[in-house]
């Protein structure tokens, strides 16, 4: 259950989203919360999404094609919340308030194992409340590799069964190096996708900002 502040920051999003239109692109940022993020870690993620959905050209994208955002946490097994519900950025306002409580909501677990296909297919289960969308996005982060459940092959078949492009940000330990990377691209991303590596949660923001303009072009041809 929502505790109070955050069901308060819904509220507000869900009265201040005015008239739905045409929303090109409906895209769920999923994030990892699992042991290996500590509160720290957390914080960094948190407060660099926001960042990124508050940076001039990422929100003039998101108004422009009328995006429908949701935020996802997961862990281990059965470690999966919706944190903020589908929510669409018609105004700069509205991309503002939906940015200030993702940085305000409170972790949903404390972390345990890394289960990234149930994180996956947990967030291909919002999809069809936003089924007027055109294009249907999973943006998961994380910083290492699944250790059980041991779906995500699986799970990025029932995406792309689905139409849903998975994209990823993988969290790397600086050096030359890139195991995440390689992890996401072989076993979670879907044909035609993409990762962006970052070098450390403190290169989050920028790289979820480069990842969201990648997403939120349009198609050329």
């Amino acid at each position: 259950m929502l505790q109070p502040m955050l069901r308060a920051l819904v509220l507000g999003l869900c009265l201040a989203a005015g008239p739905a239109g045409a929303c090109e692109t409906a895209l769920v940022l999923s994030i990892d919360v699992s042991g290996s993020i500590d509160k720290g870690d957390y914080r960094l993620q948190a407060e660099g999404l926001a960042a990124a959905l508050t940076d001039p050209t990422v929100a003039d994208a998101l108004v422009e094609g009328q995006v429908a955002l949701a935020v996802v946490h997961w862990s281990g097994v059965d470690q999966q919340a919706l944190v903020l519900p589908w929510q669409r950025m018609l105004t700069q306002g509205a991309v503002r308030r939906f940015a200030e409580a993702a940085a305000r909501a409170p972790r949903a677990f404390e972390g345990s194992d890394t289960a990234v296909g149930q994180g996956l297919r947990f967030a291909l289960a919002q999809f069809p409340e936003v089924a007027d969308c055109d294009r249907l996005v999973v943006d998961i982060s994380g910083d290492g590799q699944e250790n059980t459940g041991f779906t995500d092959a699986s799970a990025r078949s029932e995406a792309r069964a689905m139409g849903v492009a998975v994209n990823a940000i993988a969290f790397e330990e600086p050096g030359p190096a890139s195991p995440i990377t390689r992890y996401y691209l072989s076993w979670v991303v879907t044909p035609g996708g993409f990762v962006i590596t970052a070098r450390g949660l403190q290169d989050y923001a920028a790289s979820l900002r480069l990842k969201l303009l990648r997403e939120l072009s349009k198609p050329v041809g």
